[in-house]
């Protein structure tokens, strides 16, 4: 079964997630947990918790479908004790959020070494910081996402992410979520059928592609290998629409959240509603 959505809005309270996900006929969504801006936010009550959940199961959603998204401002591989601290700490709230609310799995971007450390030193830091979560949460996996490689962010290669596995200790809470258009903006081709194959043969010899856990849909607005995160609507940037036919059609991306973060939120139904005519063709 495949699992189409988009990254919707939770504003007003997360249980509006789930309706604003059913509104675009998605059968899988992203959300932020709390603002997603902001290092710390009030916690969750019991009465919060219980309507998201409420929420979930009137609209057909359970925790496989749905992944979560953390604060962009959390890096797990800072190089100064402060800033890794701070991240540590935030990034532990949110996966005890994701705890509290019965989902499953948090999505996040690695960390960057903002030049002061080695890549390798950042990424151990990584691996030390989802080792910390884990222990302090049960129930929640730690999926590490792909990304552009933009600056001195790490994870943009597919060697960055299995390194980063290697090291956690509990493989069974442990997984990676690739975004096509982070993934072309690294280097790696998707524009063809072809290159598709290829390109995910390659995760899964570096990586494994038992360990996928979700996946970002997103045409790339520059072209290959360019190491800039720019999102395109579905067919309108460089990598086109066979990537996703291929997705959609793949017995490799069955039963994980596929999410749209695709500017132009007015055209997702639209993009959902084709991905599943994808998926009916083959």
């Amino acid at each position: 079964m495949k699992y189409f959505g988009a990254h919707v809005s939770a504003s007003g309270g997360v249980e509006n997630a789930p309706h604003n996900a059913k509104a675009i006929g998605a059968t899988a969504f992203a959300l932020f947990t709390k603002n997603q801006r902001q290092w710390l936010a009030p916690a969750l009550t019991e009465e919060q918790c219980e309507r998201f959940k409420a929420a979930c199961a009137e609209c057909g959603y359970t925790a496989k479908q749905i992944l979560p998204h953390d604060s962009y401002l959390i890096n797990l591989g800072h190089p100064e004790r402060e800033g890794l601290e701070k991240s540590r700490e935030s990034f532990f709230e949110e996966m005890k959020r994701c705890e509290l609310l019965g989902l499953d799995r948090l999505n996040f971007h690695p960390g960057s070494h903002l030049g002061k450390i080695t890549s390798l030193m950042s990424l151990d830091r990584i691996a030390e910081s989802i080792n910390m979560a884990l222990d302090r949460t049960s129930g929640v996996t730690a999926v590490i996402e792909n990304t552009a490689g933009q600056g001195s962010n790490l994870g943009f290669a597919w060697e960055h992410i299995a390194h980063i596995i290697d090291k956690v200790e509990d493989k069974s809470r442990v997984g990676f979520c690739i975004d096509t258009c982070h993934t072309f903006a690294a280097g790696y081709d998707l524009s063809s059928v072809e290159a598709c194959e290829k390109t995910f043969q390659t995760v899964d010899d570096i990586v494994g592609i038992k360990y996928l856990r979700g996946m970002h849909l997103n045409d790339a607005l520059k072209p290959l290998g360019s190491h800039v995160d720019r999102h395109a609507s579905l067919g309108e940037g460089f990598i086109g629409w066979d990537c996703f036919r291929f997705i959609a059609q793949s017995p490799l991306f069955e039963e994980i959240p596929l999410t749209l973060e695709t500017p132009n939120e007015e055209i997702w139904a639209q993009e959902i509603a084709q991905l599943k005519t994808f998926a009916d063709e083959k």
